[in-house]
């Protein structure tokens, strides 16, 4: 399995990835005009060429960052795909200087799994701000939010 960015005409092979969870209310649509602005910030799961696995990240600021629309093929679910698409998804925060990984989820032992602690959505007015104010699910959320705390790693005097 290779983990990578997508490219732009990839984006309705992405999005089919959870259009099932959209359309049954468990996650919110992501539109193919977003996915291609965009797609430096998605990742995705291939296996033998097919996409079996997708993932994004979301920046609120210079600090915080989201995992959001996270979706795995049912075919190759319980394999370790999301765990592996999180996982390079805390990479990708990581290597732009992120100080925290937001996620609000239903499968919080997943995340607990990979290290993420629960919190509350309301410590994180970006998010609060961005997203959940004009949810439709807002009033009957039942997601838990969870926080990856990653950890900068100090210069030296000399620039390493």
């Amino acid at each position: 399995m290779i983990i990578r960015h997508p490219q732009p005409d990839e984006a309705g092979r992405v999005l089919a990835l959870f259009e099932d969870e959209v359309r049954a209310g468990r996650m919110l649509p992501r539109s193919e005009d977003n996915f291609r602005a965009h797609v430096e910030d998605w990742l995705i799961a291939e296996q033998a060429g097919q996409v079996v696995g997708c993932v994004s990240l979301v920046y609120f600021n210079q600090e915080l960052c989201e995992v959001r629309s996270l979706a795995v093929h049912p075919d190759y679910r319980g394999n370790g795909v999301a765990s592996k698409l999180v996982s390079a998804a805390i990479d990708m925060a990581r290597e732009h200087d992120m100080r925290r990984v937001l996620t609000l989820t239903r499968a919080p032992r997943l995340f607990e799994h990979l290290g993420f602690v629960r919190d509350f959505v309301d410590n994180f007015p970006e998010k609060v701000w961005q997203d959940c104010a004009p949810c439709p699910f807002r009033d009957a959320c039942d997601e838990v939010a969870l926080i990856y705390h990653l950890h900068r790693q100090e210069k030296t005097s000399d620039g390493k």
